[in-house]
């Protein structure tokens, strides 16, 4: 992943960072059993993907075409020399 920038923006670590602050307030309240708590942890979660879209909007996130996908093709002449696995017994 780090050969493609996946996540190296503020965007991201924004987002997440309010993420992990939401979880950790959820995880909180609910151990300590009150629901109320839980949902505003839940919320803040919510929060953390609208902070890191709106981020990405303003142009602090990695645009769709900064890297394309990785894709890696077989060649047909190395799948045609392959031969089935076999038990040996």
């Amino acid at each position: 992943m780090a050969g493609s920038s996946h996540g190296h923006t503020p965007a991201a670590w924004t987002g997440v960072t309010i993420a992990i602050i939401g979880f950790t307030v959820a995880g909180t309240f609910m151990v300590m059993a009150e629901p109320l708590g839980f949902w505003a942890g839940m919320a803040i979660v919510a929060l953390a993907g609208v902070v890191g879209m709106a981020m990405r909007a303003a142009g602090l996130g990695q645009s769709r075409t900064a890297h394309p996908v990785h894709r890696v093709a077989a060649t047909p002449a190395a799948t045609a020399t392959r031969e089935p696995a076999s038990v040996e017994g």
